[in-house]
């Protein structure tokens, strides 16, 4: 079992501008040794041949290590000023190896309210029956944090903004708060380019790749980023354990869609800013959240987190929306949409809209989804790379038919999905 490191491994240097748009584009990608082909090949084998007992060069079984692999592994440690990253097969695989690897029998974890739903099962349905207490707390709220530290949690496990509610928490309020216990920060949402949890000293960044970093529903990954080897070396010893390594052929469109996050990730934001300011005015939404909003409740605290792009601040490409009307209200907005697609997933080109009560965190107990603002008529969504005007008149249309009493064919059919 790793220890927290005793100190504090130096921040990162800050990057800015070429450099950081540069990494983004080279790092962990060289022209192949054997061809000079600048795209890097994808190694997809199982296993590679050694010069006898030993002769190994540097690879000897994909489940424990692969080229393709490990240039994205280099790669994303190099956004965040780390060494390789450990990649995973999903998001949840990622999460579940960092789990593993630093809990045991008798040992507490303390994740926050509002966090991905299959976070919330994993911890109720795995880790609780091996003997891993699990304590739910409030982020924002400073007797609820001093509470779920009281019991000397090994891991805090905090996600920022929050899905789907887009609660954003303090990463370095938290960290200076959970001395002596390993801090961990869902970093889907944001990616490398809207924070950097390592400087706020979060002892490990998580990442569902699937989502903005990879970016064209085309994968599946995860990846857990951090600076203390021998965190590292005791996450790779679960991953290849358990057998949750991601394939070559992923890790190797998971590069490509790097290389261009940099320029799709400012333009979901920009274009989310647009949508929801959009949403908020019209008379049929309750409320709509999304971090670069004037009338976000924690603005202060998004603008001192978030990083900047290149023209604006990056607050996120995801809105969600509160329809008036509830749960009827929502089945009807979404069985009405015709541009944007109802699905499970987010950071992809398409928007995408998702009912996270029946959706996304339908596994979470209703008390737990209520306490953590997951409200039936709750709408997340994803805001893709399509004209912004086009959605707009896309969701306005939609939010107009909310309200009418009897549902459209495609409305009925999306509440006997969600029923399901």
């Amino acid at each position: 079992m790793s220890p927290r490191p005793t100190t504090t491994p130096p921040p990162a240097p800050r990057r800015t501008g070429t450099s950081e748009r540069t990494a983004y584009v080279r790092a962990g990608r060289r022209p192949d040794p054997s061809t000079g082909a600048v795209v890097a090949p994808i190694h997809q084998t199982t296993t590679f041949a050694q010069a006898g007992l030993g002769g190994d060069l540097g690879f000897t079984y994909s489940r424990a290590g692969n080229p393709t692999v490990a240039a994205l592994e280099e790669a994303l440690g190099a956004l965040e000023g780390a060494p390789p990253a450990v990649c995973h097969k999903t998001g949840m695989a990622a999460i579940t190896a960092l789990f593993l690897g630093v809990l045991q029998g008798g040992d507490r974890v303390a994740i926050a309210r509002a966090v991905y739903g299959g976070t919330v099962r994993l911890a109720r349905e795995i880790l609780d029956p091996l003997g891993i207490e699990a304590t739910f707390f409030d982020p924002t709220d400073a007797e609820s944090v001093d509470a779920a530290l009281a019991g000397a949690p090994r891991l805090v496990f905090i996600e920022t903004p929050a899905n789907p509610t887009l609660e954003l928490v303090d990463v370095a309020a938290i960290a200076a708060r959970a001395a002596g216990a390993l801090l961990a920060v869902d970093n889907t949402f944001q990616t490398p380019l809207g924070l950097q949890p390592l400087e706020l000293g979060a002892d490990v960044s998580v990442y569902s790749t699937t989502k903005f970093i990879e970016g064209h529903d085309a994968t599946l990954g995860g990846a857990l980023v951090a600076r203390d080897e021998a965190l590292l070396t005791r996450l790779r010893r679960i991953t290849k354990s358990v057998g949750s390594t991601q394939s070559p052929f992923e890790a190797w469109l998971t590069l490509r869609g790097l290389t261009t996050l940099p320029l799709r990730y400012e333009q979901h934001c920009e274009s989310a800013l647009v949508v929801a300011e959009a949403l908020e005015a019209h008379p049929f939404t309750e409320t709509v959240r999304h971090p670069g909003l004037a009338s976000f409740p924690q603005r202060e605290l998004a603008e001192q987190q978030h990083r900047f792009g290149r023209r604006i601040q990056l607050h996120g490409g995801i809105v969600t929306l509160q329809i008036r009307g509830g749960f009827d209200a929502a089945v009807r907005f979404l069985g009405s949409l015709r541009l944007v697609l109802v699905a499970e997933n987010l950071g992809a080109p398409g928007t995408l809209a998702t009912h996270p009560a029946s959706m996304t965190h339908g596994d979470v107990p209703a008390d737990q989804r209520k306490a953590a603002g997951i409200d039936e008529g709750l709408v997340r969504l994803s805001i893709g790379l399509e004209d912004p005007a086009d959605l707009i008149a896309d969701l306005c249309r939609a939010l107009d038919a909310s309200q009418r009493e009897t549902p459209s064919r495609g409305s009925a059919k999306v509440s006997e999905e969600v029923a399901s």
